[in-house]
């Protein structure tokens, strides 16, 4: 399975290297020392910038390790101990890490499986966010009030329709030919467009229909409409702490109240904003931790 969240916003991510621990710093504090990773793109990056600020307020010497790399890279290095915690997506951890052939048919459903494989490991699962970064198909909105479009099924309604899809996404469980068969879809056509330019594509009318991102800070800039996957075939991708169980057992409420308290606000508009201005505005995202966490009080 590609793992969907190596690119985000447009394909500007930074691909991740083959060593584990890509980069590291250290935040600040003088307390016990927790070291914080985060995967190879824009959302993880800002994840970890927030987790790694948090556990400064507390007093921790937070040790942050960036750009680590893949699902499979990261869970090796936490697995190890060469990190405590990092975020990731619930979907993720069931389909790349425990190699579910199956997902739970809800969002709470997913996280506690997920929660409960990793704690079969010596690992556990804060509290998950809001927002979800897993793929969609998006519409113009005039389109889908000129025909009704509200489900994925309701594509059927325009007969022939181009839809964009980037390549290697076109097979598999959550690609072109899984809509198409679950949806019962033959009349949809594949149009293989690179990551980010799906959305000037389906702009401009080239295609009608297009997989997006649910977190991709172009939703912010183009009037589209999500269509609603009333079969879940994108499963379910909120993100949560994965965190060592000894680390949860020594400090507590100290590392797990101020990380769920952050998770909560993230919403899809929230994690949206957040990457606009990273990947788009060109801020640091540790400058937009800083801004966000000041913003809601958190330090």
């Amino acid at each position: 399975m590609t793992n969907r969240r190596t690119f985000l916003a447009g394909g500007l991510a930074v691909a991740g290297g083959a060593a584990v621990l890509a980069s590291a710093r250290s935040v600040a504090g003088s307390g016990p020392t927790i070291k914080v990773g985060s995967k190879q793109f824009t959302e993880s990056w800002i994840m970890g910038e927030l987790y790694a600020q948090l556990l400064t307020a507390q007093g921790f010497h937070v040790v942050l390790k960036s750009n680590i790399g893949s699902s499979t890279i990261i869970d090796r290095a936490i697995v190890s101990g060469e990190i405590d915690l990092y975020p990731d997506y619930t979907g993720v951890i069931l389909q790349s890490i425990a190699l579910a052939e199956k997902l739970p048919p809800t969002a709470e459903g997913t996280w506690a499986e997920a929660k409960r494989f990793e704690e079969t490991r010596g690992l556990t699962l804060l509290e998950k966010t809001p927002f979800q970064n897993r793929n969609a198909v998006a519409v113009r909105r005039a389109d889908a009030e000129r025909h009704g479009l509200r489900t994925i099924a309701d594509l059927a309604k325009l007969g022939d329709v181009q839809y964009a899809e980037y390549p290697d996404n076109i097979t598999g469980p959550f690609g072109y030919e899984a809509l198409v068969k679950s949806y019962k879809l033959p009349r949809l056509k594949v149009r293989p467009l690179n990551i980010g330019l799906q959305y000037p594509a389906l702009e401009s009318g080239r295609v009608q229909a297009a997989d997006v991102f649910t977190t991709d800070p172009q939703l912010r800039r183009y009037d589209f409409t999500i269509l609603e996957d009333d079969l879940h075939i994108f499963g379910f991708q909120n993100v949560a702490p994965v965190v060592r169980l000894p680390i949860l057992r020594q400090y507590g409420a100290r590392v797990s109240g101020p990380l769920n308290r952050v998770n909560a606000l993230l919403t899809e508009p929230a994690m949206q904003a957040l990457n606009e201005a990273v990947a788009i505005l060109r801020l640091s995202p540790a400058e937009v931790a800083r801004r966000f966490l000041r913003a809601n009080r958190l330090i």
